[in-house]
C-alpha cells in the first residue's frame, strides 16, 4: 500500500542543526496553509527548484490543479516521470554536455542517473506505487505561447468581453483592463505608462470600456481600426482630438498593427485560449498541470504574457464561491523583474492584487526568487509561508528579514539570522504563519527526474510523454538514443523561408549589436563524419543543410603575479554559455570549457548557412557589456592558483614547477639551513668544552706538583722514621713530635692529589654530557627541519583585477549540421 499522509504534502525531513543530520520526522505541510500564499528563496545551488518541485509534485499527488510560468525552463522537469527506473527512459533527457564533461556516453549517463534515483527514492522511503501515483494523477502540459514548439496559446481570448455582468463587476473588470492595455503597451515598447497620467493608456482601456460594457469582443484587427477611429467622441471634457492628436493615435495603431503583421505573432493567435478553467481542469474533471514555457520570449512579450495570464487568472477567481480550501496553484519559478521593489511594470499592479485577495477564493500563489533585494518585500509581506534556502549575500538576508518582520511583526529577528546564516544545500527553514515555531528541513528526493532546464526543441518530445500529440512537429528529440539532443540543441525551427520549407532557420544572419565581437566556428566534421557521429545510414539523407547557433563566449588571459611568492604564471578562463538567461544572470562556473584557439575562429559563414534566432541578452549591447564587466568581476572574486611553500626556507613554487623540483629545491635550501644551525651548535659546544679542557690541564698541572710534593713528603718522613729508630738503637733521645708532623704533611700532600685527580674526573665527565647534549641539540635540528619539509603550506593567490585581460567576449555561431532523414530533422554538431 502507497503511503499516504492525511492530504499533507510530505516535503522532507526535519533538520538538527547543531548535530548536522537529518533527524527520522517528516516534514509534513498543509496545503491548505498555501491559500495564504508561499515565497521561496534561495541562490542557485541551493536546493530551491528541487524543493518546489517536490511541492508540486504532492499538490498532483492531492489532485491540486496547478498554473506554473516557466521563464528558465526547469518546471519542465515536472513532466520526466520514469516509475520504472530504467536507464532507457531517462536516456533521451540526460544532459550530453554534462556527460561530456565527466567522459561517459549517453547511455553511461542514463544508467547513472536512474541507479542514482532509485537510491535516492529508496532512502526517502519513495515507492514505486507513489511513482505511478504521480504519473496518473494529472494531465501535464507545457504550454509555449508566441510559439508552436509546445501548445501554443491564444492570446486573443485575453481581448474578448468576460462574460461578467459590467455593473455589478465594473471593478473587477477594470482592473482586468488596466492590465491587458498596460501588457499589449509593453508589448510594443510603451512599458512605462501612467494608467492616470498617460493618454495611449487611457484612450485603450476606454475602447475596452466601451466593448465590454456592451458584452462586445475585440481582437487586435478591430482594436487597431478603433484607436484611429474611436467609438466615442470625448474622453472626460475634452474631445479626443484634443486629447490625443489622430497622428499620435496613427502612431500607436502602426506600433500594434506591425505585431500583427509580424509572422512570428501569428503563433499568439492560434492554439489553446487563456480559458484558466480549461487549463486547470480537463473536460474530463481530470485536475491539469499547465506549464507556460516563456524560456524563448523577449522580456517585453513575457511581461505581456505574465500580465495576461494574471489578469486571466484573476477574472476566472473572481467568478468562482469563496472557500478556505486550497483550490489551485499559482506558481511562478522566477519572480526577478516582476515584482520589483520600485518600479511598476504590467505584472505588479495584479499580482499585488491576487496576494492581498486571492486567499479568499482557494488560490494559492507559490512565487520563487534567488535574490530578495529584488522584490518587493512589503508585497511579500502577505505570503504565509517562507521558504527560505541559503543566500548568496548579506543584503539579500537583510531584505528577507526586512519582509518576515512586516509578515509576523514581534518574530525573533537576531534567532532568525543566526539560522538562515548557518543554512546548506537542501536545508530550508520554514516559516509558516499557521505554525508556531520556525522549522529547519531537508528536502526529500524528488520523484522527477531533475535533469536541469529544457530547451523549446524538446518540449514537443515532453508533451508527447504527458500522451498528448497536440504541438508535437518535426524536428523533436527522438525517443531512442538521445541523437537529436546534441550539445547547443536549441533555438527556433519554426521559420520556413520560401523555397526552404520545413528548413530550420533563417537564411539571414540576425544582427549582432555593433560593439560585439561575433566569430563563426570553423566545420571541423565533414557531412559523411556527422553521419556516422549520429549514426545514420548515410542512404537514408534526403538534405542537410549547416545552420550556426549562437553561444555567448568569454575567454580572458589571467596573470598571477606575486614576486614575494616566486609566482608568475598566466592561465586562461573560458565560458561558452549556450542559451544564456535573458535577465543577464549567470552561473559562470557551469559554463567553463578548454581555452579557445582565438586564431582558429573565422570572421564569415559557411556559404549557404542558416541561422537560429539571436535572442535577448546575445541581441542586447547593454546587457553584453554589463556581463563582460560580471565575467571578469567573477574570475576576480572566484578565481586562484595555489602556491606550495616553505615560509621559514622562502622557498615557493607556482603551477609550473613540479611537484620533485619543488621538493628537491626545498630539501636543498633546507639542508643548507640544517648545516648553518648545526655548525652554530658545534661552535657553541666546541667553547664550553674548549673551557673543560683548559681547566683539566690546569688540574693535571696541580696534580703533577701535588705528586711531587708528596713523593718528597713521603721521603722526608721515611727519612725522619729511619733516625728515630737509630737514635734509640744508639740511645739517644729523639723528639717524638717532629716525626708526627711529618706524617701530617704526607697525609696532606697525598689528599692534594686525591683532590686533583677527582676534579680531573668531574671535568671529563662534564665534557662528555656536553658530547652528548651536542649530539641531542643536533639531532633536534636535523628532526626539525624533516619535520618542516613535511609541512607543505599551500597559499591561494587571486589575480589583480588589472591582471585580467579578456581577450574575447562575444557571440560565436557554432556549426550543426542539420540533415533531414525520413524521421524528421535530426541536429548533430560539425565541430569536434
Amino acid at each position: 500500500m502507497m503511503e499516504t499522509y492525511d492530504g499533507k504534502f510530505y516535503l522532507g525531513k526535519t533538520y538538527d542543526l547543531e548535530k548536522d543530520e537529518i533527524t527520522a520526522n517528516k516534514l509534513l505541510y498543509d496545503p491548505d496553509d498555501l491559500t495564504t500564499h508561499a515565497v521561496a528563496f534561495g541562490m542557485t545551488g541551493s536546493g530551491k527548484t528541487g524543493l518546489c518541485i517536490d511541492l508540486l509534485e504532492e499538490a498532483a499527488l492531492n489532485e491540486i490543479p496547478a498554473l506554473m510560468i516557466d521563464p528558465k525552463g526547469d518546471m519542465t522537469n515536472t513532466l520526466l516521470h520514469f516509475p520504472d527506473l530504467l536507464p532507457e527512459d531517462f536516456l533521451p533527457w540526460v544532459n550530453p554536455d554534462e556527460a561530456r564533461r565527466e567522459g561517459k556516453t549517453l547511455e553511461q549517463s542514463a544508467a547513472d542517473a536512474a541507479s542514482l534515483w532509485s537510491k535516492g527514492l529508496e532512502g526517502w522511503g519513495i515507492g514505486e506505487e507513489r511513482l505511478k501515483a504521480l504519473k496518473d494523477s494529472v494531465q501535464y502540459t507545457i504550454y509555449t505561447p508566441g510559439s508552436e514548439s509546445g501548445m501554443p496559446v491564444n492570446i486573443l481570448s485575453s481581448l474578448e468581453a468576460p462574460g461578467l455582468d459590467w455593473e455589478e463587476h465594473r471593478e473587477i473588470l477594470r482592473e482586468k483592463i488596466s492590465g491587458v492595455v498596460m501588457g499589449l503597451l509593453g508589448l510594443v515598447g510603451l512599458d512605462e505608462m501612467d494608467p492616470v497620467r498617460s493618454p495611449e493608456h487611457i484612450l485603450l482601456s476606454n475602447i475596452f470600456e466601451h466593448a465590454w460594457s456592451q458584452n462586445q469582443d475585440l481582437d487586435l484587427g478591430e482594436l487597431i481600426l478603433q484607436i484611429q477611429n474611436p467609438p466615442f467622441e470625448k474622453l472626460g471634457m475634452m474631445d479626443v482630438e484634443a486629447f490625443l492628436p489622430e497622428k499620435e493615435r496613427v502612431e500607436l495603431s502602426m506600433m500594434l498593427n506591425n505585431i500583427l503583421a509580424a509572422p512570428s505573432f501569428q503563433s499568439w493567435i492560434m492554439g489553446q485560449p487563456l480559458d484558466i478553467g480549461e487549463l486547470l481542469m480537463t473536460p474530463e474533471g481530470r485536475p491539469r498541470h499547465s506549464v507556460f514555457y516563456i524560456a524563448h520570449l523577449s522580456d517585453a512579450e513575457r511581461m505581456f504574457f505574465v500580465t495576461l495570464l494574471y489578469s486571466a487568472v484573476e477574472t476566472w477567481m473572481r467568478s468562482q464561491k469563496g472557500s478556505t480550501s486550497l483550490r489551485a496553484l499559482l506558481y511562478f519559478d522566477e519572480i526577478y523583474g516582476y515584482l520589483p521593489p520600485v518600479a511598476n511594470p504590467p505584472s505588479k499592479t495584479p499580482m499585488l492584487r491576487m496576494l492581498k485577495q486571492a486567499r479568499a477564493f482557494g488560490v494559492g500563489q507559490v512565487l520563487v526568487t534567488q535574490n530578495p533585494v529584488d522584490v518587493d518585500y512589503k508585497a511579500l509581506s502577505n505570503a504565509g509561508t517562507w521558504f527560505i534556502g541559503k543566500l548568496q549575500t548579506e543584503q539579500d538576508k537583510e531584505r528577507l528579514l526586512d519582509g518576515l518582520e512586516g509578515a509576523s511583526p514581534g518574530m525573533e529577528r537576531k534567532a532568525y539570522d543566526r539560522l538562515i546564516s548557518r543554512l546548506d544545500k537542501r536545508i530550508f527553514l520554514l516559516h509558516n504563519v499557521h505554525e508556531e515555531d520556525p522549522v529547519l528541513f531537508h528536502t526529500r528526493w524528488a520523484m522527477n527526474y531533475l535533469t536541469g532546464p529544457l530547451t523549446r526543441n524538446q518540449i514537443p518530445a515532453l508533451n508527447k510523454l504527458a500522451g498528448l500529440k497536440a504541438g508535437v512537429r518535426k524536428g523533436a528529440p527522438a525517443d531512442e538514443g538521445g541523437k537529436e539532443r546534441a550539445k547547443g540543441e536549441r533555438g527556433d525551427t519554426e521559420r520556413q523561408p520560401q523555397g526552404t520549407k520545413d528548413v530550420p532557420g533563417s537564411s539571414t544572419p540576425p544582427s549582432v549589436p555593433r560593439e560585439v565581437d561575433e566569430y563563426f566556428y570553423p566545420l571541423e566534421l565533414d557531412l559523411d563524419a556527422a553521419v556516422e557521429e549520429a549514426s545514420l545510414n548515410s542512404e537514408s539523407v534526403l538534405q542537410s543543410v549547416v545552420l550556426y547557433r549562437p553561444v555567448l563566449a568569454s575567454q580572458a588571459n589571467v596573470r598571477f603575479l606575486k614576486r614575494n611568492y616566486n609566482l608568475d604564471y598566466e592561465e586562461k578562463r573560458t565560458a561558452l554559455v549556450l542559451d544564456p538567461d535573458p535577465t543577464g544572470r549567470i552561473d559562470w562556473e557551469s559554463w567553463l570549457e578548454e581555452p579557445l584557439k582565438l586564431r582558429a575562429l573565422r570572421r564569415k559563414p559557411e556559404t549557404g548557412s542558416r541561422f537560429s534566432d539571436l535572442r535577448p541578452p546575445l541581441s542586447d549591447e547593454k546587457t553584453l557589456k554589463s556581463l563582460e564587466a560580471d565575467f571578469k568581476d567573477w574570475i576576480y572574486h572566484t578565481f586562484t592558483v595555489t602556491v606550495k611553500g616553505y615560509e621559514d626556507l622562502d622557498v615557493y613554487a607556482g603551477p609550473r614547477e613540479s611537484e620533485d623540483d619543488f621538493r628537491k629545491r626545498a630539501a636543498e635550501a633546507a639542508g643548507r639551513e640544517k648545516e648553518a644551525e648545526i655548525e652554530k651548535i658545534n661552535e657553541s659546544y666546541k667553547k664550553k668544552i674548549d673551557r673543560m679542557e683548559e681547566r683539566i690541564l690546569k688540574e693535571e698541572r696541580e696534580l703533577e706538583e701535588d705528586e711531587m710534593e708528596l713523593s718528597q713528603r713521603k721521603m722526608e718522613e721515611m727519612g725522619t722514621h729511619v733516625e728515630n729508630v737509630l737514635s734509640l738503637l744508639a740511645g739517644r733521645k729523639r723528639r717524638l713530635s717532629t716525626s708526627l708532623s711529618k706524617r701530617r704533611m704526607t697525609s696532606k700532600a697525598k689528599s692534594d692529589v686525591k683532590e686533583s685527580l677527582a676534579v680531573i674526573e668531574e671535568y671529563e665527565e662534564k665534557i662528555e654530557e656536553l658530547e652528548e647534549e651536542r649530539q641531542a641539540d643536533i639531532q633536534d635540528v636535523e628532526e626539525n627541519w624533516d619535520q618542516l619539509l613535511e609541512e607543505v603550506e599551500e597559499i591561494p593567490i587571486a589575480p589583480y583585477k588589472k591582471d585580467i585581460l579578456i581577450e574575447l567576449f562575444g557571440v560565436i555561431w557554432y556549426p550543426y549540421y542539420m540533415i533531414e532523414a525520413p524521421r524528421g530533422w535530426v541536429e548533430v554538431p560539425a565541430f569536434s
